[in-house]
C-alpha cells in the first residue's frame, strides 16, 4: 500500500463501481426498510460479547487513492471482521452477484483492518439477519492479509483510472466554464437582471425566488449564470428541474446554444485565466465574452432523465435477466456503456438510448447510473423533491454542492402536495381478497372490517355519489384525524404481505404488490402526520370508498431539500406574492425575492373587462349567452386565432355548444378530458399563421401554460372565470388550516392559486416584442381591488375598481 493519495473514495462506492457483475434484477422482493436495517445492525452488535467493536472506522492509502469506510463490526478476540446485511425471506434466493458484492466489501474492509493493525490474516464473516425472525446466517472464510492487499489494490487500480479521468474532466469543464460566453450579442430586456440575480444566489449560497415575464428568456437567463458560477463557487452539479416535458426540451436547446452537445471534439480550454472577470467579491455576473469566444464544444456532461415507462425498450416485460435481454448481463456490460456515455457527454433521451442499445443495456438504468457522473441533469422536479428522489440521495451521499434551477416554480406547491399524499382504494382490497393466499385471509379480513367500520363511523354508509345536491355531498368527509384502527390494520396487512412474499416471492402478483405499495406509502406518511396534512374519505358507491392522506403544506417536507442544496433559483412568470411561496414551499429565511420588469409595453395587450358577467356556479347558465356574444363580437372586430378558457369541462362544453349553434361559420375546437399527446398536438396544430378560429380550453389545463403560439398563431384570449378552486369541503378545510398556520386562509386556498392560473393563461397571448393581442376577462370579481391589484402591473386595466369586497362567497367560484 503505497503512493500519495490524490483521490478519495468510500469503500461502498469503490465496490459498487468495480465489483458488481451479472444481471440487473428488479423483480419485487420484500426488503427491510432503512429503519429495520439500522435496527438489525444494532441487534447484531447487541448479541456480541464484551469487547466487540461496532462501526469501526478504517482508512488507508492504496494505489494513489485514499480509501475509507466503516466496517460493521470486529471481534478482536476471534480476529473476525463482520459485514452485516439484513434481509427478508429465504437467503437461498439471494442472487450470486449480490453475494459477490457483499464479499468484496468485506474483503476491502479486511484489507484496511489488516494494514492498520498489522494482522497477518483475518476471518471475514458475512452475517445475514432475517428481520422477521431475527435468525442469523453466517458465512466465513479465513484470508491472508497479503491476499486481501492484492484484492483491494486491484479494485483501486481500476477505480483510480476512472477517478483520474473524472478529475481531468472536472478541470477541463471548469476552465471552459470560466470562459463561457453568452451566445447572443446582447441580453434581452430584463434578462441581464434575471441572470445577475441567479449568479448572486449561487455566489452567496442562497435561494432566489424570481418572477419574470414570458419573453425575457428565463431558461437561458438562469442556465448561463449558474454554469459560470460552477467553477468560481465550487459547484459540483447542477439540476434543471421541470414540471413538464416541454420544459426539458427548452433547457436542452438553451444548453446547445451555450455550446453543449456539439459533435466537435472537446476544446482544450478557453484560454481564460482562472478567475478572470469573475466578479466574485461582489457576487456580480462575470463579464460576458463576445459570442465568438464560445468553444466549439463545451466539455459539459448533460443528462436528460426520463420516466421508466418512456425509456423502456421492452414494455410489458419484467425487469430481470430472465425476461429482458437488456437486463441480462447488465453489470458486465455497464463499464463499457458508462465509458461510451461519458465520452459522448451529451445524453438527451435519444442519445442515451443509442448508447444503451449499442452496448446491450437498459437505457433507464444506464441513466440512473450516469446521474452520478454528469455535470448537469435535466429532469422532473420529483428527482430532487420526492421522498425517494434520486438526485437528492446522490447529493447527500456524495456531499455535493448542488445548484438547483426550478422552472415554472408556481406549480411546485401542487406537485409537492401530490408527492407527499397517498390514497387507499377499497375496491383493490375487495378484488385481492378473492384471490389471495389463505395465509393472508386473516390480516386482509381485519383490514376489510376496518374499511366497513370507517365508512359507517363517517356517516357515509348510505351515501350514493351518483346523486346530486345535499345527498351527493354526504359522500365526502374530512376526518378529524388519522383513523388509528384503520392504520393499525393497514400496518398489519403490509407486514403480513411482506413476510408472505419473503417466503413465496413467486406469488407476488401485480394486485398484491399494488396493495402493498399503497399500504406502505400510506403508513409511512401516517408516521409524520401533523397539521400539514389531513385525512378524508370519499364514497363512490357500495364497496367503493377511497381514504386519502392529503398534504396541505408541503413546506415541512421540502424545507430539508432546499437546505441540502447550495443554491436554488425558482423562476416563473407568476410567483407573486412571494410570501405565499415562501410559506408553502418552506424556503429558507434568507430567500431573496426578485421581480424582473416586463419587457412588454401596455400598448401590446388590450385588456378588456366584462364585469357585468358572473361565472359563479349559480349564474353559469345565465352567463353563457353574454359570453358567446362577447367571443363573437371580438372575433368580428379582429378575425384570427383565440383561446377561450373556462373553469370546468362542463362549463366549456356548454359555452362551445352554444357558440357553435349561434355562429356556425366560425371554426371552433375544444379540449376534452384525458387528451393524449397526439390529440394535444393536433389541438395546437390548428393555430396556424394566417388561420382563424377559437380553441376552447380549461383554465389550469394543458393549454393554459407552457405552450408557445407566437405572432399571428394566437392574437387573443378570453378568460371566463376567476380561476378559484371549487368551494367544497376539502378546500374549506384547506382554507381553515392555512388560516390557522399563516393567517392567510382565503388568499392561500382560493385567491392566489386562482389568479396564478389566470395570469398564466393570459401569458399565452404576448410571447415576443412584436406581438399584439387582446385579453378579455369576464367576471364581476375582476373589478374587486384584491383581484385587479394582483394582476401584472404592465397591464393597462380599463375603468376604476368597484367595491373592495371579497371575491369569494358561499355560492362557489
Amino acid at each position: 500500500m503505497s503512493e500519495a493519495p490524490c483521490h478519495r473514495v468510500a469503500v461502498r462506492t469503490l465496490c459498487d463501481f468495480t465489483a458488481r457483475e451479472g444481471d440487473l434484477d428488479h423483480r419485487f422482493t420484500p426488503a427491510p426498510s432503512a429503519e429495520e436495517g439500522i435496527a438489525g445492525h444494532a441487534e447484531v452488535a447487541r448479541r456480541r460479547r464484551e469487547g466487540y467493536e461496532h462501526e469501526v472506522a478504517l482508512s488507508g492509502e492504496i494505489e494513489g487513492l485514499s480509501v475509507s469506510g466503516r466496517a460493521d463490526g470486529y471481534d478482536p478476540e476471534a480476529h473476525c471482521l463482520e459485514e452485516v446485511k439484513t434481509h427478508r425471506g429465504d437467503l437461498v434466493r439471494m442472487a450470486d452477484n449480490q453475494r459477490a458484492l457483499h464479499w468484496a466489501q468485506a474483503k476491502a474492509y479486511g484489507a484496511l483492518l489488516c494494514a492498520e493493525r498489522n494482522l497477518p490474516d483475518i476471518t471475514l464473516a458475512l452475517v445475514y439477519l432475517e428481520v422477521g425472525s431475527g435468525r442469523e446466517t453466517r458465512l466465513e472464510q479465513r484470508v491472508e492479509a497479503a491476499e486481501l492487499e492484492v484484492f483491494l489494490a486491484s479494485l483501486c487500480r481500476r477505480y483510480r483510472a476512472w477517478a483520474e479521468q473524472e478529475a481531468c474532466h472536472r478541470e477541463r469543464r471548469d476552465v471552459a466554464l470560466r470562459g463561457l460566453a453568452f451566445p447572443h450579442a446582447d441580453f434581452r430586456p430584463g434578462q441581464r437582471a434575471l441572470a445577475e440575480g441567479a449568479y448572486k444566489a449561487a455566489a452567496t449560497g442562497r435561494c432566489l425566488l424570481t418572477q419574470a415575464s414570458t419573453g425575457i428568456g428565463k431558461t437561458l437567463g438562469t442556465l448561463f449564470p449558474l454554469l459560470t458560477a460552477m467553477p468560481r463557487h465550487g459547484l459540483d452539479r447542477l439540476a434543471y428541474l421541470t414540471m413538464k416535458t416541454p420544459g426539458r426540451a427548452l433547457a436542452l436547446e438553451a444548453l446547445r446554444q451555450l455550446g453543449a452537445g456539439s459533435s466537435a471534439e472537446p476544446a482544450a480550454g478557453s484560454g481564460a485565466e482562472p478567475g478572470a472577470g469573475s466578479g466574485d467579491e461582489g457576487g456580480a455576473l462575470p463579464d460576458e465574452k463576445a459570442p465568438g469566444e464560445v468553444p466549439e464544444r463545451l466539455p459539459l456532461r448533460v443528462l436528460e432523465l426520463t420516466a421508466r415507462e418512456k425509456a423502456c425498450e421492452y414494455p410489458g416485460r419484467a425487469c430481470h435477466g430472465e425476461a429482458c435481454p437488456l437486463a441480462a448481463g447488465f453489470y458486465d456490460r455497464l463499464p463499457a456503456a458508462r465509458q461510451a456515455a461519458v465520452d459522448l457527454g451529451w445524453l438527451d433521451r435519444e442519445s442515451l438510448r443509442r448508447v444503451a442499445v449499442e452496448h446491450g443495456v437498459c437505457p433507464y438504468y444506464l441513466g440512473q447510473e450516469l446521474a452520478r457522473w454528469c455535470d448537469l441533469v435535466v429532469g422532473d422536479v420529483n428527482h430532487w423533491f420526492d421522498a425517494n428522489a434520486l438526485l437528492h440521495g446522490l447529493a447527500k451521499a456524495n456531499r455535493w454542492r448542488v445548484g438547483l434551477l426550478v422552472d415554472e416554480a408556481h406549480n411546485l406547491v401542487e406537485r409537492a402536495r401530490g408527492m407527499y399524499s397517498a390514497e387507499l382504494d377499497q375496491r383493490r382490497l375487495a378484488r385481492l381478497r378473492r384471490s389471495a393466499a389463505p395465509a393472508l385471509a386473516r390480516p386482509l379480513g381485519r383490514l376489510a372490517r376496518q374499511w366497513q367500520a370507517l365508512v359507517r363511523e363517517a356517516g357515509l354508509a348510505e351515501a350514493d355519489a351518483r346523486k346530486t345536491g345535499e345527498a351527493g355531498r354526504l359522500a365526502y368527509r374530512v376526518l378529524d384525524g388519522l383513523p388509528d384502527a384503520m392504520v393499525g390494520a393497514l400496518q398489519g396487512a403490509a407486514s403480513a404481505i411482506t413476510d408472505h412474499l419473503g417466503e413465496y416471492p413467486e406469488q407476488a402478483s401485480p394486485e398484491l404488490q399494488e396493495l402493498l405499495f399503497e399500504a406502505l406509502a400510506f403508513t409511512r406518511l401516517a408516521e409524520t402526520f401533523g397539521d400539514h396534512s389531513l385525512c378524508d374519505l370519499a364514497r363512490h358507491g357500495r364497496g367503493r370508498a377511497v381514504l386519502g392522506l392529503r398534504n396541505l403544506v408541503p413546506a415541512d417536507f421540502l424545507a430539508p431539500r432546499f437546505r441540502a442544496a447550495h443554491a436554488a433559483v425558482l423562476f416563473s412568470a407568476t410567483l407573486a406574492p412571494p410570501g405565499y411561496h415562501r410559506d408553502l414551499l418552506g424556503l429558507p429565511a434568507k430567500t431573496v425575492w426578485q421581480s424582473v420588469a416586463s419587457p412588454f409595453a401596455a400598448e401590446q395587450l388590450e385588456v378588456r373587462l366584462r364585469t357585468d358577467i358572473s361565472t359563479r356556479l349559480r349564474d353559469r347558465e345565465a352567463s353563457v349567452a353574454p359570453i358567446v356574444a362577447q367571443l363573437a363580437d371580438q372575433y368580428r372586430r379582429r378575425p384570427g386565432h383565440y383561446l377561450a378558457f373556462f373553469s370546468s369541462f362542463a362549463y366549456l362544453e356548454r359555452a362551445r355548444s352554444a357558440f357553435a349553434e349561434a355562429h356556425p361559420s366560425i371554426p371552433v375546437w375544444a379540449q376534452v378530458r384525458g387528451m393524449g399527446e397526439p390529440d394535444r398536438d393536433a389541438f395546437l396544430a390548428r393555430f396556424t399563421s394566417g388561420g382563424a378560429g377559437i380553441g376552447f380550453a380549461v383554465l389550469g389545463g394543458a393549454f393554459a401554460e407552457g405552450i408557445d403560439l407566437p405572432g399571428e398563431r394566437l392574437i387573443g384570449a378570453f378568460i371566463a372565470t376567476l380561476g378559484l378552486p371549487p368551494f367544497d369541503d376539502f378546500n374549506e378545510a384547506l382554507k381553515a388550516r392555512l388560516q390557522a398556520r399563516f393567517g392567510c386562509g382565503d388568499d392561500y386556498a382560493y385567491r392566489i392559486p386562482g389568479l396564478i392560473k389566470v395570469v398564466q393563461a393570459a401569458g399565452r397571448v404576448i410571447r415576443g416584442p412584436e406581438d399584439r393581442g387582446t385579453l378579455v376577462l369576464m367576471d364581476d370579481r375582476f373589478a374587486h381591488r384584491e383581484v385587479w391589484s394582483r394582476l401584472p402591473d404592465w397591464w393597462r386595466l380599463p375603468g376604476t375598481p368597484a367595491d373592495p369586497g371579497s371575491p369569494t362567497d358561499t355560492t362557489g367560484p
